[in-house]
């Protein structure tokens, strides 16, 4: 395999689980979670056009993860450093105190960082991805490149779920459903759009979107006020929801933009195909 791998490569976990199409849940997923951390919502509040330009924000998250994870490693670091120089500009106002603070505070990039990679990982497991624990570990291992590229400290990022499973006791009691989190959920389940596509969003995105939410953790449920289905009631719906998605053939997929893992392979060749089998490999 010749040419530049990029920071994962392609014998990562990382290479195979991103290809996954069960992954746009998991973005929702983490949209509903990070907004719990009343903090770092309100950063996203006062810096962000989220409401006004959702696709926008939303393709601008897969661009950077589909650049760290299939792009060369120059394009990689390039992503992460323009995201640390956005980041050092920005500041907001703690909702309670008043305080001023950046959105580059560590303790921010952590849980922005933990909510993602853990559902990712969670919504990808639980819709039937095969994934060992320690390929999981080696997963949530191979992450600490991704933090390290918005600026956190690899080392004090959790490295496996023994870890991540203490980082989200230790952060519990500062969660929070303020008036910021509930309007990242109104915005989930009825996002903005053109009056002619308001019924493919009542039937498709919020679909989606109660199913992100349903397999958020229990103390989620409890914060947002909302009930969630049986563990198990959701657990199967994952699984048809990602057993639908990936009949849909992987190249068809891929052509959605913005097409980082058809670049990879046209830069590696056919070899560097993302598939659960390589997991192992």
């Amino acid at each position: 395999m010749e040419g530049d791998p990029g920071l994962f490569t392609p014998d990562s976990v990382t290479w195979q689980v991103h290809g996954d199409p069960m992954m746009w849940v998991a973005g929702i997923r983490a949209l509903y979670l990070q907004a719990l951390h009343p903090r770092a919502v309100r950063g996203v509040m006062e810096n962000s056009d989220f409401r006004r330009d959702a696709w926008g924000r939303l393709m601008r998250t897969a661009n950077f993860v589909g650049t760290t994870t299939y792009g060369t490693t120059e394009a990689a670091e390039r992503a992460g450093a323009r995201v640390r120089k956005i980041h050092r500009m920005l500041g907001a106002t703690d909702p309670d105190t008043g305080e001023r603070y950046g959105v580059d505070d560590p303790e921010l990039l952590l849980w922005v960082h933990c909510a993602e990679i853990d559902s990712y990982l969670h919504v990808l497991r639980r819709s039937g991805f095969p994934l060992t624990d320690a390929q999981a570990d080696r997963y949530l291992a191979e992450h600490r490149v991704s933090a390290r590229l918005v600026g956190l400290d690899p080392a004090a990022v959790p490295g496996d779920r023994a870890d991540l499973a203490a980082y989200f006791r230790k952060v519990r009691p500062l969660l929070a459903a303020g008036a910021d989190a509930r309007a990242v959920d109104d915005f989930l389940l009825r996002p903005p759009t053109h009056p002619l596509l308001i019924p493919a969003r009542e039937v498709l995105w919020r679909r989606v979107a109660h199913l992100a939410y349903a397999s958020l953790p229990p103390y989620a449920h409890e914060l947002y006020g909302r009930p969630a289905p049986e563990p198990a009631v959701v657990t199967r719906r994952l699984r048809a929801t990602g057993t639908l998605l990936r009949c849909v053939p992987a190249r068809l997929r891929w052509q959605l933009p913005p097409k980082h893992i058809l670049r990879a392979m046209a830069r590696l060749g056919p070899g560097a195909r993302p598939a659960p089998y390589k997991v192992g490999h």
